[in-house]
Parts: structure tokens; sequence; C-alpha cells
């Protein structure tokens, strides 16, 4: 990637292995969002789990409570008056044997799939189509749910989802370049503080390895994890 002045300037200034406050990264991390789009700010933490193993699976939602910047596409499974309170709650699509069809077609552009309980039995038909994006519905999520206003409100209103990969690395977009540096922040803040929370009880010695947050075009700013309580 071609770096313009402003961003050649800030990277003469910065020494790639110093560890940052939170504060710092998050400053620099914006100063570096130079695109002519509003880049996403993007966190990594390299967790000390191996998810292979069931008792350290680190997975979950958390609400971030500036937002994502992110406009969510929605897709409710849902029949008779639950499908009606999806739709007035604001789902994209909703639908029940023709949404599945439609996806089974390769419609799959949704950032998340919300099912009725009674509408699993369709859905479960989608597990190999929807599985491997992340999309599959989850009780656990809440995603599987009768109350499918809070869930779409929740998606809607900066609700995001986590999981740990392969490598024992959680990533997620926490904002947008144009949001406050007191905003992106608090998502920070909020985000960190559930992967915290989800630590499974099969994690041994240190937890939260390394963190470090970017913008989509920028370059990884790596943060003092003695910031993290719980780390």
């Amino acid at each position: 990637m071609a770096m313009n002045k402003k961003q050649k300037n800030i990277a003469e200034k910065l020494d790639r292995d110093a560890l940052l406050s939170v504060d710092e990264a998050i400053k620099t991390a914006k100063e570096f969002a130079s695109s002519k789009f509003d880049e996403t700010i993007e966190i990594a933490m390299n967790l000390g789990v191996d998810p292979r193993h069931a008792d350290q699976m680190v997975r979950g939602m958390v609400s971030l409570p500036s937002g994502t910047g992110k406009d969510m596409r929605v897709a409710v499974f849902a029949k008779g008056d639950k499908a009606e309170e999806a739709k007035k709650a604001g789902a994209d699509v909703v639908g029940a044997e023709d949404l599945m069809e439609s996806m089974q077609g390769g419609d799959l552009n949704y950032d998340r799939v919300i099912a009725t309980p009674d509408m699993m039995g369709v859905v479960g038909r989608l597990g190999k189509v929807l599985g491997p994006k992340g999309l599959m519905p989850n009780p656990k999520l809440g995603t599987v749910t009768p109350d499918v206003t809070k869930a779409v409100g929740d998606a809607k209103g900066g609700q995001v989802e986590f999981r740990v990969e392969k490598a024992g690395i959680v990533h997620s977009g926490i904002g947008k370049a144009s949001f406050s540096e007191k905003d992106l922040r608090a998502n920070f803040d909020a985000f960190v503080n559930a992967i915290v929370k989800a630590k499974p009880s099969g994690a041994k010695g240190k937890y939260v390895k390394k963190v470090a947050i970017s913008s989509t075009m920028g370059p990884g700013l790596k943060i003092n994890t003695a910031e993290i309580e719980g780390a």
C-alpha cells in the first residue's frame, strides 16, 4: 500500500515495536486512516487458548455502546406474528421456506441471521451454507429466540459477534475512523471486557497475550496489555 505524505510522516515517528497506551493507539490509528472512505478501526487479540479443545473456545456477543458505524443486514426466519414483529423491528428480509431456498441459491449477503425456535427445522437444512460463514443461528448467541424484536434491535444497534480462530486470535471492527476517540475507547473497553469475561475454563497461563488495533489500511499498533484488567 502506498502511503500519502501525512501517513509517511506518522510512520517515520512510529516505533512499530513500541507498546502504546490504548488512547495513543486509537489516536494514531485514526491519524493513519486517510483513505477516501471511512475506514474501520479494528482490534485483534492474541489469546492463550487452543480452540480445538471445547473447553478453550471463546465465543459470544457484545454490544458496542457507540455502535459499529456499519449498516447491518439482518435476515429473520419467522412466520405469522413473529414475522410481522421482525419487519417492524427493521429486519432487511423476513421469510421461511422461501428464504431458505433463496439462501441455498447463493443469496447470503447478510451480517446476521436470526430464527424463532419453531423455524430451526427449516434453518437446519442450511447448516453447510450458513455454518462456514458464521451465520448459523445459535441459541447461546441469542440468534435463536422468540424475541425477534430484541434480536433485530441488538444486531442493528451495535452488537457484534466474536469467535476465536484456530491460531488463538479474535478480531472485530470496533467502529469507524470518523468516530471520536472517546467513542472508540468506549467500544474498545466493551469488546475487551467481553473477551476477558468469556475466558474459558480450559485457558491456562496468560490469557490475553497481545492486543493490537489498526485502521483498514493502516499498520497494527501494539497495545500494552498491562492496561487491561483481568488479562
